[in-house]
């Protein structure tokens, strides 16, 4: 990008000097050959500024996008985040709650067997 950005230059500069040149070597009179370089002068000025206008329009929409992207795939991780913490402490409520009423009716049970022990001895 920058060998070609360096040649792009090299090619602007030559073309100004080559007509810079012929403008200086053409057989005008002083005055108009003033004005005429002044008016190629001025027209390469607005053609820089408008590539460099250009540019950085190019360079803010792609900036623009880029942070956006990124927002989208931050956005993205911490929904899945979300979803995961969710998910995980939906099983670990369910395991719990199962837990416990496993461990009710084991006492449940195991109080009956002792009653009825009692009962019958």
């Amino acid at each position: 990008m920058k060998d070609q950005a360096k040649v792009i230059a090299a090619l602007l500069v030559g073309a100004a000097a080559g007509a810079a040149l012929g403008l200086l070597l053409a057989p005008e009179k002083g005055e108009d050959l003033r004005g005429d370089i002044a008016d190629y002068v001025n027209d390469l000025v607005n053609k820089a500024k408008d590539k460099a206008q250009h540019t950085a329009e190019n360079v803010k929409d792609y900036s623009s996008n880029v942070v956006d992207n990124v927002k989208k795939k931050f956005n993205g991780v911490v929904g899945d985040a979300k979803d995961a913490y969710e998910d995980a402490k939906d099983k670990a409520q369910s395991y719990a709650e199962n837990g416990y009423d496993d461990a009710k009716s084991k006492v449940k049970s195991t109080a009956n067997d002792w009653n009825n022990s009692i009962q019958n001895a």
